[in-house]
């Protein structure tokens, strides 16, 4: 069994072709959760679903995971540790070579013994949600009190039985002003890893205030002047333009005014940390369907959790066939196919927007990014294509 954990940390990320396997995979186990997050996408109520896929139907769903060539696979919910069985699918995916993490709820189900557990059954990273600097904002924003403190108590659990600890922070009108003092409280918690969540109005998360573009911009700038300064990965989701606004500042930094297909990015965020560090950074964009897909917890196949357009179901349908075949998946994956403003930019082949947010907004998953401030100018773009070939890089920022 260790030989075979072995083997899952030495699986070279950077060989996945994401036409045929996607990059990171995300099963929805369960929707049930006792938190009553104001955002969220699953609309999650506190009992589980009958209609779950079974022990026997995940086991076979990691298997072909696996099989598909994916190194990373996240158990989400709802929250994942209402399912009595996350001790034997994080084993099961563990022992086969993938690197399992998980989202534990902040409830009082998150003890230390839990944690142990998961760490044992081979978790790999465990993730915790922070959407404010103090118990105020962020348990307002989760629904119940003292989930503020449960998640500090959960980080110190997983620093004290070893385990890489990430933290997930979803950004809206809500908490768009406490951005220093969440960065200064992530920073403290000694993570491996800060995933940033720019708000889908799906689910919940409809009836909250949606930044603008200019409020995009600022983030974007502090979250690239974060990453000079600390050891862990700082990753975008839902905010692929970001990676637009870091291709222009390293166009600025790098002498001999280079285009965007020649700025070769600094090794802070193209890199993957191996055994014992951080998953989950991936070494080229990552989008709805290109390079991640979202198993339910029914088993509905979708480009991503929050581009809720069903694919098909792993009940009777090949996950393989589907991510690589179908119409939709292929078509997210064309960015000649993308409209508006997206359609004719130069950076749309390294961001291509969010097409959850295009779609939860427009009802068009090849619709324009609705908060990106830039606007590429049609001329700048027929060179660029003439000239280059859009032979961009493709890291992911």
């Amino acid at each position: 069994m260790g030989e075979k954990r072995e083997t899952a940390h030495m699986r070279n990320v950077a060989d996945v072709d994401f036409s045929l396997s996607p990059f990171i995979v995300i099963w929805e186990i369960t929707q049930a959760c006792d938190l009553a997050c104001r955002h969220c996408r699953a609309e999650a109520i506190n009992w589980r679903d009958p209609r779950e896929l079974s022990t026997q139907e995940g086991f076979k769903l990691i298997e072909e995971i696996h099989s598909m060539g994916t190194p990373i696979m996240v158990l989400s919910g709802g929250d994942p540790t209402k399912r009595e069985d996350i001790f034997d699918l994080i084993q099961h995916g563990t022992d086969l070579g993938l690197r399992m993490a998980t989202i534990p709820a902040a409830t009082p189900k998150l003890t230390l013994q839990m944690i142990k557990k998961l760490k044992e059954a081979g978790l790999a990273q465990m993730a915790l949600s922070l959407d404010g600097p103090n118990a105020e904002i962020h348990d307002s924003f989760r629904g119940v009190p003292g989930a503020f403190e449960l998640t500090l108590r959960g980080a110190e659990y997983a620093h004290s039985v070893g385990l890489p600890l990430q933290i997930n922070t979803a950004f809206s009108e809500y908490n768009f002003d406490a951005f220093d003092d969440i960065a200064q409280l992530v920073k403290d918690l000694n993570v491996v890893f800060w995933e940033v969540f720019f708000l889908v109005p799906i689910g919940r998360g409809k009836l909250l205030e949606q930044m603008t573009a200019v409020q995009y911009e600022k983030l974007f700038q502090k979250l690239y002047s974060l990453s000079k300064e600390v050891n862990f990965i700082v990753k975008i989701t839902e905010a692929p333009h970001y990676r637009r606004y870091v291709i222009q500042q390293e166009t600025k930094n790098q002498s001999g005014g280079k285009k965007p297909s020649e700025v070769r990015l600094p090794s802070r965020l193209t890199r993957d940390f191996g055994p014992g560090g951080s998953i989950g950074h991936a070494p080229k964009g990552v989008n709805a369907g290109n390079g991640y897909v979202f198993i339910s917890h029914t088993g509905e196949i979708y480009p991503s959790g929050f581009l809720p357009l069903s694919t098909g179901n792993v009940r009777c349908d090949s996950l393989a066939r589907i991510y690589r075949e179908h119409p939709t998946l292929q078509l997210l994956r064309n960015s000649d196919r993308l409209k508006g403003k997206c359609g004719i930019c130069e950076y749309r082949a390294i961001c291509g927007g969010s097409r959850s947010r295009a779609y939860a907004m427009t009802g068009d998953i090849m619709a324009d990014e609705p908060f990106c401030l830039y606007h590429p100018s049609r001329e700048k773009v027929e060179t660029n294509f003439k000239d280059n070939k859009l032979k961009m890089s493709k890291e992911v920022i």
